[in-house]
């Protein structure tokens, strides 16, 4: 064993949460009687949080107030709807059970709000995950490094002792604050070159990877 303790993020490396992260985006979009955005456009959207999210959506000339609501409005739906067409990516959780098995601490540092994490993690992890971080107040959002020095903390690890996984620039630059290691996986929300342009240089092209890298 490299590390004893693993840190993973969530949309986009262990859940495929796109498309209700999508469906509350254009629902929240449409109540503010603004336009909706696709899939895709979406995609590139999501990594710093629902607020940026919903900043990176709404128009440019969005008044501060609509934004406030479309964003509360996006929160409402998706804590109902968080679970309707969200699943683990194939693979992850013969990972969690394999690097559990093996004796890793694992954590889970996520910008989504602390409800949503606590939700997907109670349905998804079945206590696989001995940490699991979301948004929430009076800790900075990754790529901030606080969100990972917390779970360290609880996970009662050192940095030389942990490696973090991720799927995006946003991981790359919270990894690396953090004093870090990180694996990039491939099967999210980033391709390949946007993570080498961004400074990737470790991959896991299946989660089956991530146990033999760590």
């Amino acid at each position: 064993m490299k590390y004893k303790a693993v840190i993973f993020d969530l949309d986009g490396t262990l859940t495929d949460t796109l498309e209700d992260l999508w469906r509350s985006t254009n629902y929240a979009l449409a109540s503010c009687g603004l336009p909706e955005r696709t899939l895709d456009e979406v995609r590139r959207f999501v990594g710093n949080g629902v607020r940026k999210l919903i900043e990176r959506a709404v128009p440019k000339d969005t008044s501060p107030t609509v934004r406030e609501q479309c964003f509360d409005a996006f929160r409402a739906h998706y804590m109902v709807h968080c679970q309707d067409h969200t699943s683990l990516y194939p693979g992850v959780s013969t990972l969690l059970m394999a690097l559990h098995a093996k004796g890793y601490r694992m954590a889970v540092v996520s910008n989504k709000v602390q409800e949503g994490v606590t939700e997907l993690a109670g349905s998804f992890f079945h206590g696989l995950i001995d940490v699991a971080i979301g948004e929430r107040p009076g800790i900075p959002r990754k790529p901030e490094p606080d969100m990972v020095r917390e779970a360290m903390r609880q996970l009662g690890v050192l940095s030389a002792e942990t490696v973090y996984v991720g799927d995006s620039d946003v991981d790359l630059q919270t990894a690396a604050n953090a004093g870090l290691p990180c694996i990039s996986v491939l099967w999210g929300f980033r391709s390949r070159d946007f993570l080498v342009a961004h400074g990737a240089t470790t991959f896991a092209e299946k989660p089956e990877d991530v146990l033999r890298l760590v």
